[in-house]
């Protein structure tokens, strides 16, 4: 076989791959866009409802955008006393938060630094918590907080979203902190550091990926928690942007475009937190589980 042949061989294999190479990434491209579509649509069809009127709601096309664009739905929504329950899902969320990521990161500390059986075991029984759904445990949670005094308040609601919260931060945190080198530990202590001046000032800097990132999980769930408010609270007063979006929607049944501005103000704290932590998110979630 000559070498002239064997060069065009070469060139029609090549060819092949490219064009089988190529054909991949049409499929993945074609599929991605797909995938995007449907992900982005639903946002987008709260926006354009949200800026219709009621009659443009329900005389015009859905998939359209609006005419005759107005923000009188969320000047409504507004004037109904949004801002004092977004107030309250800020507090309870960042509170949960807050509690969450402090107790889970000294709890990792102490799980990755001991050599207790006792403390081993009372983690294993913290993981049980990750099978153990919230609808399960609403009914002993309900009288538990009512034996406390706590119903119909705020702090009501941040403790059993810390209970709930904190069994996977701890299990993120503690992935992540056998990760970091015993050296390091040691250097500390030959410092004469104490415990917590290890976590404070060598843990938690290592930590801020995975800290940020369960953090905004954690706020995600908590912003989200509809059971709790509904079945801990009755007075509006206290009432959070889930139920309180849901008992609106309730007093305007057929005004749509009102409720899609409500839940498009309440998705706003959500989005704008993926957007500039989402980074963190991203590489804290896996952080840990590369062993």
């Amino acid at each position: 076989m000559s070498t002239s042949m064997v060069t065009v061989q070469q060139e029609v294999k090549h060819n092949k791959r490219r064009n089988r190479v190529s054909g991949y990434g049409i499929a993945f491209t074609a599929f991605g866009t797909i995938w995007l579509i449907i992900t982005v649509y639903p946002l987008l069809y709260m926006l354009m409802t949200s800026l219709r009127t009621q009659n443009g709601y329900l005389m015009g096309k859905p998939w359209l955008p609006p005419l005759h664009p107005t923000l009188d739905n969320y000047v409504q929504v507004i004037q109904a006393g949004f801002f004092h329950y977004f107030l309250n899902s800020v507090v309870v969320s960042v509170s949960a938060v807050v509690l969450i990521v402090t107790f889970a990161l000294f709890l990792a500390y102490v799980v990755v630094r001991s050599r207790s059986k006792i403390v081993h075991t009372i983690f294993n029984i913290f993981l049980v918590g990750l099978a153990m759904p919230i609808q399960a445990a609403i009914i002993p949670v309900y009288l538990l907080i009512l034996k406390l005094g706590l119903y119909d308040t705020l702090i009501g609601m941040i403790f059993p979203m810390v209970a709930f919260g904190l069994p996977l931060t701890l299990l993120i945190l503690v992935n992540f902190l056998r990760d970091i080198p015993t050296e390091l530990f040691e250097a500390m202590g030959l410092d004469g550091a104490s415990d917590f001046q290890t976590v404070w000032h060598l843990v938690a800097p290592l930590s801020i990926p995975s800290l940020v990132s369960v953090g905004i999980y954690q706020f995600i769930q908590s912003w989200n928690n509809f059971l709790f408010p509904l079945v801990l609270t009755q007075n509006k007063a206290v009432q959070v942007l889930p139920l309180a979006i849901v008992q609106f929607q309730g007093e305007h049944t057929i005004d749509v475009p009102v409720t899609m501005a409500a839940v498009i103000f309440s998705a706003l704290p959500l989005i704008l937190a993926y957007i500039f932590a989402g980074r963190y998110l991203r590489r804290g979630m896996l952080t840990g589980f590369g062993k």
